[in-house]
């Protein structure tokens, strides 16, 4: 069981047992609500301009989202093309988004390790977990205020805010390895691994654009501003670009000595 689960849980069982059947009527309330923009997030992603990928310029795209996803064992997700100057990437439902920005910025094996990299976020069920532990974290806040107002007891208060920063620091590390987990999967479909490395230690130049669209339910090639100074979030939710290149290295080490032994 996944440990964001776990807390959840505990956040539940405080509502029951304080609230009785009014904890119940809210945690299903909640759970509705949630439920409900967890498919809409899953059927439109974020609103925004995209474009069709369509025509000669983008035929080797396509072409090449075949490949990798032949190579990953799962049927070709739908690719758009957002309309931004941005470069950033990212995946919801079986959806890869790359934004125009990544065109201007990348080569196109570095392009393709970045579409590598959300083929690897869909095989492994990221797009469909990133949601529900973005909307567990509003739940819990919700939970914690709630057992606040309904029970006379300050320990309970205490314990289910105990739980919630349980739950924030269980989440982080899971979203932080997913993240991880979608560059080593992104590596073996890749003809270029290195590729990915580039594409990484290309962004980072672009940061201080990139941080304005900075979405935590979605995941992808989502930035991570690593200067202390400009850092405002309490916890990090996703690894900082040089820690992902030195696992980049690490794995491309294995894949040297796994190849090697094929032959």
């Amino acid at each position: 069981m996944p440990m964001p689960l776990l807390f959840l849980i505990l956040q539940v069982l405080i509502l029951l047992g304080i609230a009785g059947n009014l904890g119940l009527a809210a945690t299903i309330g909640s759970l509705v609500l949630l439920a409900a923009l967890y498919i809409k997030v899953n059927r439109r992603g974020p609103s925004g301009d995209y474009i069709q990928p369509e025509g000669e310029g983008f035929s080797w795209l396509q072409e090449e989202l075949e490949k990798l996803s032949k190579r990953a064992g799962i049927k070709p997700p739908k690719l758009l093309i957002l309309d931004e100057y941005i470069p950033n990437a990212f995946s919801y439902g079986r959806t890869v988004v790359l934004s125009m920005g990544l065109f201007e910025v990348l080569d196109e094996e570095e392009i393709l390790a970045v579409m590598a990299h959300e083929i690897g976020h869909i095989k492994n069920r990221d797009t469909l977990m990133f949601p529900l532990v973005v909307y567990g974290r509003y739940f819990s806040i919700g939970a914690v205020m709630l057992t606040f107002m309904l029970s006379n007891k300050v320990a309970l208060g205490i314990l289910s805010l105990i739980f919630y920063a349980f739950y924030e620091e269980s989440r982080a590390k899971f979203m932080k390895n997913r993240e991880f987990k979608a560059d080593e999967t992104a590596l073996h479909l890749l003809d270029v691994p290195m590729s990915m490395k580039r594409a990484l230690e290309e962004l980072k130049y672009y940061e201080d654009l990139r941080s304005e669209v900075k979405m935590t339910g979605f995941p992808g090639i989502e930035p991570s501003i690593e200067r202390p100074q400009k850092n405002t979030q309490l916890i990090e939710t996703h690894p900082s670009y040089d820690e992902r290149i030195i696992r980049i290295i690490l794995e491309m080490e294995n894949l040297k000595v796994q190849r090697g032994m094929l032959r």
